[in-house]
């Protein structure tokens, strides 16, 4: 059993043998870089499990403006919500880099979760802290300036994709500039100007499609 897998909620509440035997019951999918995992409004049958790559949650508004709702990297879960709750999907799945994903549908995986309790309260959990951090998304939309966002989202990609290297923490982030700002809810100039600003400060050192952190401290605290 890869570790990537074992971290996920579905696999990590599991002991190692029944934990192999879900991992049977799931199918390899792999797409390339701007590839589609499945769109906005498809039907939700099944969820997936990162194990390589990135893949960035968005969805459009009716006027085209696009809206980056998450990225999910490796060891963690996207589609998990149409389980408890079928219905077409809230948002498209799109990689942003080469992906290698688990899937597992529903019907091979409710048998797992009337049988074993603990999968279905792993998964609740993970439900619960998307929908906290879906709540301090939006709190952060109404209460926190443009500065303020970015600097929490440098933060919580360091958390995640974060390699500590000599002078502070690199961050291979795999997102353009317009990406970045649509992740934050701002213009790509504004994000842009923040950036600079961080950098300016030597709490950042920008390089393409990523950053290094060389002052978390100063950065948690203009995310507050």
């Amino acid at each position: 059993m890869d570790d990537v897998l074992m971290q996920a909620p579905l696999f990590s509440a599991l002991d190692p043998e029944a934990a192999a035997a879900l991992r049977a019951a799931t199918n390899g999918v792999r797409l390339a870089k701007g590839g589609i995992l499945f769109r906005e409004g498809d039907p939700g049958d099944r969820l997936y499990v990162i194990e390589e790559g990135k893949i960035k949650l968005g969805t459009a508004s009716t006027d085209g403006r696009d809206a980056l709702l998450a990225v999910i990297g490796p060891g963690e879960m996207i589609g998990e919500l149409s389980l408890f709750d079928p219905g077409p999907r809230a948002a498209t799945a799109t990689a942003l880099t080469d992906v290698l994903a688990r899937e597992v549908g529903h019907d091979a995986l409710r048998p797992w979760l009337s049988g074993r309790p603990e999968v279905a309260e792993a998964l609740l959990r993970a439900l619960a802290r998307r929908l906290r951090k879906t709540n301090e998304a939006m709190s952060d939309l109404v209460f926190s300036d443009v500065p303020g966002r970015v600097a929490k989202a440098l933060i919580d990609l360091g958390e995640r994709f974060g390699v500590p290297v000599d002078g502070g923490i690199s961050v291979t982030h795999d997102m353009t500039q317009e990406e970045l700002a649509q992740l934050v809810g701002a213009s790509r100039e504004t994000v842009n100007k923040a950036l600079a600003d961080f950098a300016q400060r030597g709490w950042i050192r920008l390089e393409s499609r990523s950053v290094i952190l060389t002052d978390m401290e100063r950065l948690q605290r203009r995310g507050k």
